[in-house]
């Protein structure tokens, strides 16, 4: 079992019930925001963790605690967040707003010291959060965004990759990737400012390359600081746990990347 965080309630609402035995807990509803803090010896920096989930659930250890773990070893705190979800239950009636998981997201910077410079990570659809984030305009020291085989623009209802693909349930889902088309040239707002590191799997059914393949046209056009890596046989959701393919190498590549930005 990985150490435990100091957790801090970002938002009201009832205590998470996290589904399933480490290394692979889930949340599969998520009812107050929360702040999982693993901190390092003589930290350098920090990082802001988004666990994938497709916006209906978060793999919270596979894409957040690990990667919380594999960060402190290179001297970096980290903090996983556990955002809510679009259009899932609010408590009051209703449901959670399209944004919430952006709200939840921008209540974790505020949180976070500004004495450290600052890193977005995000695996799968927390590496589209991650990408989100990387297009806000907060003033603290942003370094980066660290995002993996993440389904950044090509979910776009008018942008789709296989075109015809059916719209997202629930609608806020949809609607949110809609608002926020990451790297997709012809909306400024989503096209990150900052160094961006890329890993990507080239044969994803899930999450095609196309996703990583606008964000790299955009880049090569707007002389962007992309770095990106696509590994050949590596399957989706390979995160730190796959070792058999030259995927196993994204986090040393990931980890010099780090070090040449701070």
């Amino acid at each position: 079992m990985a150490n435990m965080p100091v957790s801090t309630a970002l938002s009201s609402g009832a205590t998470n019930i996290i589904e399933g035995e480490w290394p692979d807990r889930r949340l599969t509803l998520v009812s107050r925001a929360e702040l999982w803090s693993y901190t390092a010896t003589a930290p350098r920096a920090q990082a802001l963790i988004y666990a994938g989930g497709g916006y209906t659930s978060l793999f919270i250890d596979k894409e957040g605690v690990e990667v919380a773990l594999w960060l402190n070893s290179l001297g970096i705190d980290a903090h996983v967040l556990v955002h809510r979800l679009p259009g899932q239950p609010d408590g009051k009636g209703g449901v959670q707003p399209k944004d919430i998981a952006l709200v939840d997201s921008l209540a974790a910077l505020r949180h976070l010291p500004t004495t450290l410079p600052l890193f977005h990570v995000g695996l799968s659809s927390g590496g589209h959060m991650a990408g989100v984030m990387a297009c806000q305009t907060t003033g603290t020291d942003v370094r980066g965004a660290i995002i993996a085989y993440a389904p950044l623009n090509a979910n776009h209802r008018r942008h789709k990759y296989p075109e015809g693909k059916p719209d997202y349930p629930p609608v806020e889902k949809q609607d949110f990737y809609d608002d926020w088309p990451i790297g997709l040239s012809g909306h400024p707002h989503a096209i990150p400012k900052m160094p961006v590191f890329l890993a990507y799997a080239l044969a994803d059914a899930s999450v095609p390359i196309q996703h990583a393949l606008s964000f790299i046209e955009t880049a090569a056009a707007q002389k962007l600081d992309v770095d990106a890596h696509i590994f050949g046989l590596a399957p989706h959701g390979f995160a730190l746990r796959s070792t058999t393919g030259s995927e196993a190498s994204w986090p040393t590549l990931a980890a010099d990347w780090i070090e040449r930005h701070l």
